[in-house]
């Protein structure tokens, strides 16, 4: 797939939160709150957004300094050209924090799809990389860990059939049924504004756009040679995500959660400081928010490690 300018729904609308900085010529979304450090810096999943992080941006805010944005194309940032590399998103990171007045070292929280843009960015900068904690962060090497049905070529393919083409009201149902359990005691501005972006055609698309490339990444990782060592907070959930139950067998799914903890326990034994913390409570795309008192332990023994 070449490349498309990302859709623009949210790119011009006042933002629910933060402001715009300009990087680049490009307007992107950026929150901090709190004080202290290191700033913890939330690195968003491959179908989310800042918004999705809102509550737990506001409680490690009350301990340190807490940062959320969008990266380009996605959420209330403005448009860039998909797809792109993990450098350039990570490049394009480094320069927002730059721009927002914000000094590393960070502790990034990286969550599912990002976990590759996490690690780009350790390895681009450093210093600026104090320890990480990780949501089902997926590693360069996901693909020979896991059953092939699930290698990254095939979440592609799934999203060019799905999200590439016009959503069925029978799939917004299903979504705004999904938001509305997983947003159960939000706000009500914080939770219409996700609840609307979650739902829109053009949010759809930019995620499928962004990924699109998703199958080349863990070459990118590997050829710029090992991650720099950094403590690893690796979580990981035992519970299936929604829907997974109706066309996966148990067997299936059994397969799925052996292979997922194999692989996190990898990549915890990567580091010389990891520890790989298994929560039978909760699922991938729902963690951050079913298990919030989790993280947020772990980002706070995180800080208890690399504060001096």
């Amino acid at each position: 797939m070449g490349q498309s300018i990302s859709p623009t729904t949210y790119s011009d609308a006042p933002p629910p939160l933060g402001r715009r900085y300009s990087v680049g010529g490009v307007g992107l979304l950026l929150d901090h709150a709190g004080n202290g450090g290191p700033p913890v810096v939330f690195l968003a999943g491959g179908t989310a957004c800042a918004l999705n992080y809102l509550m737990l941006h506001q409680r490690v805010s009350a301990f340190t300094t807490s940062v959320v944005y969008d990266r380009g194309g996605i959420g209330w940032s403005e448009p860039v050209a998909f797809p792109r590399t993990c450098t350039e998103v990570a490049q394009e990171l480094h320069d927002l924090l730059r721009v927002a007045g914000l000094d590393g070292p960070y502790v990034l929280v990286a969550h599912s799809y990002s976990g590759l843009l996490a690690r780009r960015f350790t390895q681009m900068f450093p210093e600026a990389v104090a320890g990480v904690v990780g949501m089902e962060p997926l590693p360069e090497f996901w693909d020979e860990s896991m059953p092939e049905q699930f290698g990254l070529s095939r979440t592609t393919e799934a999203d060019e059939a799905v999200f590439l083409q016009d959503i069925s009201e029978e799939m917004r149902d299903a979504i705004r049924g999904l938001l509305d359990d997983m947003l159960a005691g939000w706000p009500e501005g914080p939770r219409a504004a996700l609840t609307a972006w979650h739902l829109d055609q053009d949010t759809m698309r930019a995620a499928a756009l962004e990924r699109s490339n998703l199958a080349d990444q863990p070459a990118e990782i590997r050829a710029a040679g090992p991650v720099p060592d950094r403590p690893l907070i690796t979580l990981t959930g035992l519970k299936p995500d929604p829907g997974m139950q109706t066309f996966m067998s148990a067997a299936a799914l059994d397969e799925l959660t052996r292979a997922k903890c194999a692989m996190f326990d990898r990549l915890t034994r990567s580091v010389s400081d990891g520890e790989h913390r298994v929560l039978g409570y909760t699922s991938h795309g729902g963690m951050h928010t079913e298990a919030a008192d989790d993280i947020i332990q772990a980002i706070r023994d995180m800080l208890a490690k690399v504060r001096p």
